[in-house]
């Protein structure tokens, strides 16, 4: 089965969380994209969707699934988004879709994150994934000191010679080279940072459920 194939399967797995009748946080990402696309299939026994991205809102819509700022709702039963890495505790890597921020929000707004992803996401240790940031681009150097203090290495993502921006117009810091042991104290620590705008270690917002596509069918894991 190729991943594009685990990726179908496990966004339409995913649907059996949606709650009939209510608004579902929708995340960010190729994988996603194949849950809105299932998602459409029931875009009437929904309200609709709180968005992490503008990409996904485009898509969302272009669907015709009405799409709604976070603001006007308010506790969401369910957040449905992948991640770039997951760990067998539920904390993930996010944001080589470069959406963490927004991904954060919907998720801390939801009761529940399901997170649909291939096996390859699936790690003991969270780490080989280069952890994004999103930064205020004056205090990039700063931070790049203080991960080189971690022993990481950080740079800003670029794209065609160009510093990538998020849909908040912030720049990205993706740091490699750290092994995450301990997700929920280096998020909390991380965060404090002058000019951290997120870290992308999801942790204080874990997974409560895991949707994993393998070559054999969509394994759950339960956190």
């Amino acid at each position: 089965m190729t991943q594009d194939e685990l990726k179908a399967l496990v966004g339409q797995a995913a649907l059996q969380y949606v709650v009939p009748g209510e608004i579902v946080g929708v995340g960010t990402g190729s994988t996603v994209n194949k849950f809105i696309d299932a998602l459409a299939t029931m875009k009437d026994r929904i309200q609709g969707a709180v968005s992490s991205s503008n990409a996904s809102t485009e898509r969302l819509q272009a669907l015709g699934i009405k799409v709604f700022d976070a603001n006007e709702v308010g506790e969401l039963a369910v957040y449905i988004d992948g991640a770039d890495e997951i760990d067998g505790s539920g904390f993930m890597i996010k944001g080589g879709g470069a959406a963490l921020t927004r991904e954060k929000i919907v998720a801390a707004q939801s009761r529940r994150f399901v997170c649909i992803a291939d096996e390859s996401k699936l790690v003991d240790v969270l780490g080989r994934f280069p952890v994004p940031v999103e930064v205020i681009a004056m205090a990039t150097q700063r931070l790049a000191r203080q991960f080189a203090a971690m022993g990481g290495t950080a740079r800003v993502r670029l794209k065609d010679g160009r510093a990538v921006l998020t849909d908040n117009g912030q720049q990205i810091l993706d740091v490699t080279g750290l092994r995450n042991t301990d997700p929920l104290a280096f998020e909390s620590e991380v965060n404090q940072w002058p000019g951290v705008v997120t870290v992308g270690v999801f942790a204080h917002q874990k997974a409560a459920v895991c949707l994993l596509g393998t070559a054999s069918g969509v394994k759950t894991l339960a956190y």
